[in-house]
């Protein structure tokens, strides 16, 4: 067997005292241990760990720290002492999982394209350095992650209460209770933007400039959807799904993302559309037929334009700042015969972003 050298020790090394800092203890326990601590069966315990992301281990494999069976046991406690059932805490350890594993995999490539733009690492050297310079960074992203949560979930709070009457007031605008998604609670406007042509331009990238192209979508969407009080309910590669409180702020969004990446000399030309209707939202994703219709329209749409149907057409039509050219109508998968309008910037000043 080939014989480690000095430096893959070292990189060996210094893997395992990150670790042993990250998970705050040794690798002491199995399932079974770790479920008689936290008093569960080793099924519960499982599910938790699965809950959270991490693949199932053998039973005999000494995988689990005293703070793995910290971290579960809140969960646990909270099911316990009756704020929550089984199903929810489950789903609310999921979101954890899943926002924190995206999270930390967006961290670590912002880190490793950082070292190979500013410093001409090559990848796999990059990679290492990164793995040396985590150390510093551990605390600081800790407290901004905690800062953020906080702040999100302040955020959250404002839109259930405040912001909501605004919504509120709107849910009937257009509508007269004849629509597919009338029994849906959440009155929202729900947009998509998506690259024109980005499958072939992608085929003539190479991997770098393709993540710079993707990244740069992704953060004049963010900031757009942000500033214009929407939120960014996720991003697929080439497009973003967005939704907003009030027909108004949803059409200020779609005119925003549609203005600011035409001109853009990096990025490719947009499909936007936006929709007003009502939604169904869990695990922080939005679901039902005005999501289906915005997306099918979005792919109707001409390189450049933003496409309505005639709900939220009538329901922006009083607005002195839109203007809204009528189409030929269109058969739509799933919903027959639909009508778009196209969506035009008729006056105001629209969301202004900071470097505009």
């Amino acid at each position: 067997m080939p014989i480690p050298t000095v430096e893959q020790q070292d990189w060996h090394r210094g893997i395992r005292d990150l670790e042993r800092r990250l998970l705050g203890a040794e690798r002491t326990l199995t399932y079974q241990e770790m479920a008689r601590e936290l008093g569960v069966s080793t099924h519960a315990a499982r599910k938790l760990w699965r809950a959270l992301g991490f693949p199932n281990l053998d039973d005999d494999v000494k995988a689990f720290t005293d703070a793995d069976v910290e971290a579960l046991s809140t969960m646990i406690s909270l099911v316990r002492d009756g704020h929550l059932n089984e199903e929810t805490a489950i789903s609310l350890t999921r979101s954890v999982g899943q926002m924190t594993d995206r999270m930390v995999v967006w961290q670590i490539e912002a880190l490793v394209e950082d070292k190979i733009a500013n410093q001409q690492l090559s990848d796999a050297t990059a990679r290492t350095q990164v793995v040396e310079t985590l150390p510093e960074l551990i605390a600081p992203i800790e407290s901004l992650m905690s800062y953020a949560w906080r702040r999100q979930l302040s955020a959250a709070l404002q839109r259930l209460t405040v912001r909501v009457e605004s919504g509120l007031a709107a849910t009937a605008q257009g509508r007269d209770g004849s629509e597919h998604d009338s029994p849906l609670p959440l009155a929202r406007a729900v947009g998509f933007a998506d690259l024109v042509s980005y499958t072939s331009l992608s085929r003539t990238m190479n991997e770098r400039t393709l993540a710079q192209t993707v990244q740069r979508f992704e953060s004049r969407c963010a900031e757009i959807i942000s500033i214009g009080g929407g939120r960014l309910v996720k991003t697929v590669g080439d497009e973003v799904l967005f939704n907003a409180e009030t027909p108004e702020a949803g059409a200020e969004i779609a005119l925003a993302l549609a203005e600011t990446i035409a001109a853009d000399d990096v990025l490719p030309q947009a499909r936007v559309s936006v929709v007003w209707g009502r939604v169904l939202s869990r695990m922080g994703d939005i679901y039902g037929p005005t999501v289906n219709l915005a997306a099918r329209l979005t792919a109707l749409a001409d390189p450049g334009t933003i496409l309505v149907d005639s709900v939220t057409a009538r329901a922006l039509e009083s607005e002195d700042d839109y203007l809204l050219v009528p189409q030929p109508p269109r058969i739509v998968r799933g919903f027959g015969e639909v009508q778009p309008h196209m969506l035009l910037r008729a006056g105001g000043t629209g969301i202004v972003l900071e470097n505009s």
